[in-house]
């Protein structure tokens, strides 16, 4: 596609996006010179849904275990 003005593309915003949609680049220009380009975004992931992972693994004790000093140094800088 050929650049597009900014002002035409603020007329046409809509059928520029379904352009977008269908893969083409659309590039946006002001006084002839090139500024941005339009792109559709890749698909997005669906958000994570809580407690998905119920019962398919299990924390063991140690895990609520204080650290050990050395490590809890560590993370205060203390090393």
């Amino acid at each position: 596609m050929n650049p597009i003005n900014i002002h035409s593309a603020k007329t046409q915003l809509s059928k520029l996006i379904e352009a977008a949609e269908r893969g083409e680049e659309v590039i946006i220009a002001r006084a002839g010179k090139p500024v941005a380009k339009l792109v559709a975004l890749e698909n997005q992931k669906s958000p994570r849904k809580a407690g998905s992972m119920k019962g398919r693994f299990e924390v063991p004790e140690s895990f609520f275990e204080p650290l050990p000093e050395d490590i809890l140094d560590a993370f205060e800088g203390k090393v």
